[in-house]
């Protein structure tokens, strides 16, 4: 024990840390260290620990869910049998797990519900279970052995459904539809077409894709009504639109708006970016796109 200047002074300490209490500070709680026996509430110590630890986890998944979103396929098609299905990368050690004969067929209700069921239950009865005083993961052999036997089994599951989904498209020749779309879409953009759009390959293309006027109704959110790349969504198709209406009316319909499905514009857009946009529209016709 350490001793202060003075050889019979009193040290006091803050629990097990090694922190003088100063006189007039306020009291201490102690710690559970110094209850012999006794351990930690679970409820609200223990919960509000693990609630806290759950959060930071559950942001760090939301964060790999937003940077590694679900590829974008192409419309569905029964009659498309060279597709092959694939979940969210989170879901794939339960897509492996159902394709097994004790989860699947005549046992399906126990690869959806029993298994997943006894994982969580099994999650949600741990408290209440493992109510020993020991922290030491490797004096927990029952919790501890339970922990890893589920994460290994998770990332073996995963490992084993990407290899089999990788070696199913190898050996039918099959390029993922997120990888062809790109693909299409890289080739559509460098010819002046804007992205490519499944299913409306006779859409009229864009003229001058890259003009700044397309970032400002991006912007203006015209895209919601006339779809991401104008090719007709909840309101009419833009593309072409250069043949109907000439770059007054355009101005007109986008200053004053038109019927109940197009707003007005006036005091949202300024006059320039009005005329830019408009002029940009105006030359938007199918001889020009050819």
């Amino acid at each position: 024990m350490a001793h202060g200047h003075k050889s019979d002074e009193k040290i006091v300490y803050v629990g097990d840390s090694r922190i003088r209490q100063r006189s007039g500070d306020k009291p201490t709680p102690p710690d559970y260290t110094a209850f012999p026996g006794k351990s930690e509430a679970f409820i609200p110590n223990f919960l509000l620990k693990e609630w806290m630890a759950g959060v930071v986890i559950l942001v760090g998944f939301l964060v790999l869910t937003i940077a590694e979103p679900a590829p974008l396929g192409y419309p569905a098609d029964p009659l498309n049998g060279s597709f092959i299905p694939m979940p969210d990368w989170y879901f794939l050690f339960i897509y492996q797990l159902l394709k097994y004969p004790y989860a699947s067929e005549d046992y399906i209700i126990l690869g959806t519900i029993g298994i997943p069921g006894l994982a969580f239950g099994a999650l949600l009865l741990a408290p209440f279970l493992d109510t020993g005083k020991e922290r030491r993961f490797y004096r927990r052999p029952i919790a501890s052995s339970m922990m890893i036997v589920s994460l290994v089994a998770s990332i073996y599951l995963t490992w084993v459904s990407w290899h089999h989904y990788t070696e199913e498209l190898e050996k039918n020749g099959v390029i993922p539809e997120h990888i062809e779309r790109e693909i299409k879409s890289e080739e559509s953009i460098k010819a002046g077409k804007g992205r490519y759009i499944a299913g409306k390959e006779d859409v009229v293309a864009l003229v001058k894709a890259d003009d700044p006027a397309f970032s400002i109704m991006q912007q203006a959110q015209c895209i919601a009504c006339h779809g991401a790349e104008l090719e007709g969504a909840n309101g009419p198709s833009l593309r072409g639109i250069g043949d109907a209406l000439s770059k007054e009316q355009l101005v007109d319909t986008i200053t004053n708006g038109k019927n109940e499905g197009m707003p007005a514009f006036k005091g949202q857009l300024t006059e320039a970016e009005i005329d830019q946009i408009a002029t940009w529209l105006s030359e938007q016709k199918a001889a020009a796109a050819e």
